[in-house]
């Protein structure tokens, strides 16, 4: 099996790392499928309560590997075929119920910043830097990156990114709603895991169905958001994992009103 993504799943944390650091991390035709692949082995393992997803070297991820692309002979046709590869995979950890965290340094760029935006928690380094480049090379968005990056910051902005040659920083990145933490770049790997075991140690059930609400309540009508949040509190409320909390809950809110 390729090594261009490691996975190890280990105390309930499945952690996909992306292993192409001389390459940074762009994403080949080989590294599509397994991305795919790891994707779906993940999200349905019921082992599974978090993922974290990395990457190995300078750059979380360049996006597309277009010089892969451009001296492998493929065309357009087989260029479609494997964006929808890596889509599906985007699309299994997106609407799972596995809360994901990523831990992002150096460079995100194309079709990495919809790699990225998989994550529902992103914690970057303060030298990270996001860009588009798209257009630049007469291409257009793929991995998610015309849906997920103006839910992500807004329609203005993301405009901004995929219509300007414009490269943000951490802090702007923060600003924009891009990530959700900054922490110098020695310490975002320790803080990412802190994320995840924060879920892990905790209703980890309750923060896999939170996250799902969100992530497909965005693409649903609100009456079946509605019907799916009723569903998923009152399955919740009788689980192990639930009922010793709200008794808890229930207990202290009582001596606070006493």
């Amino acid at each position: 099996m390729s090594d261009a993504i490691l996975c190890r799943i280990e105390d309930g944390l499945a952690h996909l790392t992306f292993n192409r650091p001389a390459s940074l991390n762009a994403m080949d035709f080989e590294m599509g499928a397994l991305w795919r692949d790891l994707a779906h082995r993940v999200t349905s393992d019921a082992s599974v309560g978090a993922i974290l997803v990395d990457a190995a070297g300078p750059a979380f991820c360049a996006g597309g590997d277009v010089i892969a692309m451009a001296t492998s002979g493929a065309g357009g046709s087989a260029v479609a075929e494997m964006a929808g590869v890596i889509h599906d995979g985007i699309r299994a950890l997106v609407e799972s119920d596995k809360p994901v965290v990523a831990a992002v340094q150096g460079a995100v760029a194309g079709g990495g910043l919809g790699l990225m935006l998989t994550a529902d928690y992103i914690v970057a380094a303060d030298t990270a830097r996001f860009v588009s480049r798209y257009a630049n090379i007469g291409l257009t968005p793929d991995l998610g990156v015309s849906t997920l990056l103006p839910a992500a910051v807004g329609q203005r902005r993301a405009l901004q990114l995929l219509l300007q040659d414009v490269m943000i920083d951490a802090p702007t990145a923060l600003d924009w709603g891009l990530v959700t933490e900054v922490v110098p770049a020695a310490e975002v790997a320790g803080r990412a895991h802190a994320v995840a075991r924060f879920w892990l140690d905790n209703a980890t059930a309750a923060f896999g169905q939170a996250k799902r609400l969100v992530r497909t309540g965005a693409h649903r009508p609100f009456a079946e958001n509605l019907a799916d949040e009723a569903a998923t509190i009152g399955r919740a409320f009788d689980t192990e994992e639930a009922a010793p909390r709200v008794a808890a809950f229930a207990a202290a809110s009582r001596k606070t009103r006493a």
